[in-house]
Formats: C-alpha cells, sequence, structure tokens
C-alpha cells in the first residue's frame, strides 16, 4: 500500500539538484568529475557582505523575524529597486522569502486555481513547470529556437493565451539560455498583453546584474504593467550568496498580502542572519560585485571559442547569467561509444559517464534538443571540461 499522496508521486525531481548528487557521488568514489550542472557561482561572498553577518551575529540577532522581512531589508529592497530598475515600491509590496525560489512556490500557491493555465517560455527555468503543476495549474510551454536566441515573440505570445491563461512566468537574463530581453522586446509583449488585462505577469530576476550587455529591463518598468506584474529577485546569484537562501518579490499589494500569509503557515521569516547581511549587499553599489560578471564574461567567450571545436554543437551568444545551451540534436540517433543516443537526456548521462564532466539535459528546462552547460567554474576546468567532451563525441 502506497502512503505518499499523489501530489508527490507526480512530481518530478529537479535535474539540476539531481546531477548534482550524482557528481557528488561519483566524486566520493574517487571519480575526476567536473561539475558543470549547479547554476552557482564559484566565488566567495564579499568581505563587506561577511562582515555583515558576523556582526549581526555579534548584537545576538537570533529571533524569529517578521514573516515578510525586517523592515531595515524592505527599506533596502525598496532603495535598490529605485536605483537599478527605476521601480517604487512601498513596504507592503515587498515580501521576503526563503530564497527566490520560495517567492515563486508563494505565488503559484496564492495565484493558481485548478485548470488555469500559465505560459511558459521554453526553455524555463527547471522548477517552474512543476511548481505550477503542484498548484493544479497546466503549464503552457511555448518553443523558442536558438536561432531567435530562445525568445518569445509578440506572435507567440498571441497564439498561446486562451481564456483559461492566468499568468505567464520567464526570466530575464533567462536560466537555461542565458537570453536577455531588451526593453523593446518587453514592450512587444506588453502590447499583446494590453488586450488580456487579467493575465499576470511573473518576471524573474534572478540573474540581473550578471549581464553582459548592459541596461537591464523589467516588465513593471512600464507604467501600463506595473499593477499586474511580480517582480522576483534574491541574492544568490550576483552575489555569490546561494546557500544564504534569501529572496524577494515586489508585487502589487494584494499579491504581497497574500504571499505573506501563504509564507506565514509555511515557514514563517527568512533567516534573521542571512537577512541582516542581505541588508548591506543590496544598500553597497553594485560595482562592488562587478568583478565577478568581468570574470563570467571571460569564461562565456572562452568556452564558446572552445565548443565552436566541438563538432556536432550548435551555438548562440548567451546575453547574461552564466551558462551555455547549445542544440546537440545532430547526435540523436548516433551511437557514440556503444550509447545510443536517442535524445538529450542520453546525450547529458554519456558525458557524464564517458567524459567525467556533468552537465543537465535540456528535457528538465523545456527543450529536449539541447542540454545545459554552467561556465561557474574556473577556466582550468572549462578548457578541460570541453576537451574531455570534444574526445569523448569525437
Amino acid at each position: 500500500m502506497n502512503l505518499l499522496s499523489e501530489r508527490v508521486l507526480n512530481m518530478s525531481t529537479s535535474a539540476t539538484l539531481a546531477m548534482a548528487a550524482k557528481t557528488r557521488e561519483l566524486k566520493a568514489e574517487g571519480k575526476d568529475i567536473i561539475g558543470l550542472s549547479l547554476g552557482e557561482p564559484d566565488f566567495n561572498i564579499p568581505d563587506y557582505i561577511k562582515d555583515a553577518a558576523i556582526q549581526a551575529v555579534n548584537d545576538n540577532y537570533n529571533s524569529y523575524t517578521p514573516v515578510d522581512g525586517y523592515g531595515e531589508l524592505k527599506d533596502a529592497i525598496i532603495t535598490k529597486f529605485k536605483r537599478d530598475n527605476n521601480l517604487s515600491y512601498k513596504p507592503s509590496q515587498i515580501v521576503v522569502s526563503t530564497g527566490a525560489k520560495q517567492s515563486l512556490a508563494n505565488i503559484a500557491a496564492v495565484l493558481i486555481n485548478t485548470g488555469d493555465e500559465v505560459i511558459l517560455p521554453c526553455p524555463y527555468w527547471v522548477s517552474y513547470s512543476d511548481i505550477v503543476q503542484l498548484n493544479e495549474g497546466v503549464p503552457v510551454e511555448v518553443k523558442t529556437s536558438i536561432e531567435n536566441d530562445f525568445k518569445l515573440t509578440p506572435q507567440q505570445l498571441e497564439a498561446a493565451i486562451t481564456p483559461k491563461t492566468k499568468m505567464i512566468w520567464y526570466s530575464s537574463p533567462c536560466n537555461p539560455s542565458g537570453s536577455v530581453y531588451s526593453t523593446e522586446e518587453l514592450r512587444a509583449l506588453a502590447d499583446v498583453l494590453q488586450n488580456y488585462p487579467n493575465i499576470i505577469v511573473i518576471s524573474d530576476e534572478i540573474y540581473e546584474h550578471i549581464n553582459f550587455i548592459g541596461g537591464h529591463a523589467s516588465m513593471a518598468q512600464f507604467d501600463d504593467m506595473f499593477d499586474r506584474t511580480v517582480t522576483v529577485n534574491g541574492v544568490s546569484k550576483a552575489f555569490s550568496m546561494t546557500g544564504w537562501r534569501i529572496g524577494y518579490i515586489g508585487a502589487p499589494e494584494y499579491i504581497a498580502r497574500a504571499c505573506t500569509k501563504m509564507q506565514g503557515q509555511i515557514t514563517s521569516g527568512a533567516n534573521c542572519i542571512a537577512q541582516r547581511a542581505v541588508i548591506t549587499a543590496l544598500n553597497e553599489s553594485p560595482s562592488r560585485i562587478q568583478f565577478m560578471v568581468d570574470e563570467f564574461k571571460v569564461r562565456r567567450e572562452l568556452i564558446l571559442g572552445l565548443l565552436e571545436e566541438v563538432e556536432g554543437f550548435k551555438t548562440n551568444v548567451p546575453e547574461g547569467a552564466f551558462y551555455v545551451f547549445p542544440n546537440i540534436s545532430s547526435f540523436f540517433g548516433k551511437v557514440l561509444k556503444g550509447h545510443k543516443i536517442e535524445n538529450a537526456t542520453d546525450f547529458s548521462l554519456f558525458l557524464l559517464e564517458h567524459a567525467n564532466v556533468a552537465t543537465v539535459t535540456g528535457v528538465a528546462f523545456g527543450n529536449p534538443d539541447c542540454i545545459r552547460i554552467s561556465y561557474a567554474a574556473s577556466q582550468e576546468q572549462i578548457i578541460e571540461a570541453i576537451k574531455r567532451i570534444k574526445d569523448a563525441v569525437s
């Protein structure tokens, strides 16, 4: 007799976390695995942020925090939104959560009713679809192409909308493709949405500062979209604070209140020490973390140049984040070292076994023709990893 709920039985395991766990397991067995699967910067947290956390410990911060975050942190988030995005939020529109993933889970829980459709431009971040389905929503996947830099077009958006459409979720810069929507591209999508005033936009901007073209654009920057857009962000990527688990939203007040209510019954407020450190992180100028962005850009050029030498890989130029998302469908139907490659999952597993390089299948991101390769690794590791991949597929 199976006592587990259908909810959890029908849920997928996070492909990125599963590959990371497999990588750790193989490393523990003594295998020399280069992990390019996890979306985690390899930099240390800047000292000024660590010092703020140490100060919070010494100041005896140890109590439960307000469900929606410390007032000082909400003020820092408001300052950040105004300074970096020209968005004006009130404290009642800000909710701090245990990572941006919880922010997204809160949003889904308070907005989705059974059968509501959520448009997901493919590729999308690995957890979007399962979070929607967990809340009895229906993911509507819209395929994009590498030729169009994996961006949703206004025509595709229009075609995907039905009377059941509740929301559209997207990330920019995008995980896994690194695509960045320009102001003009977002405006074109917003123009389509003017005909559908009840559709809510979820704009995931967690990679905002890891942007190689400058001029990050937010859907909420348009006056006619501000009151129907939830802007999701956090400190995991740009500040290399993945384990600190702080995310936040700027949202219409009724959504923010609902997320606070939901969070109050699930986790309550986020970690007190982490919140104090993030106050300092957000109040400082983004120029203090520019050194990480500069290094990611160097690595991007390195890995793109190396992949050009690997026959069968088709790449574009990602404009942000720290991933490449090559199309590897040319290998489908071929036999490599005794393994027949039928799809991206087969290819990713082949690379793990025969190249000792961990990547992630594009199937998990809604694109079965690609794999995601993270270049949040040292230049030496990137060079060695692509050499191994080239040798394995030659």
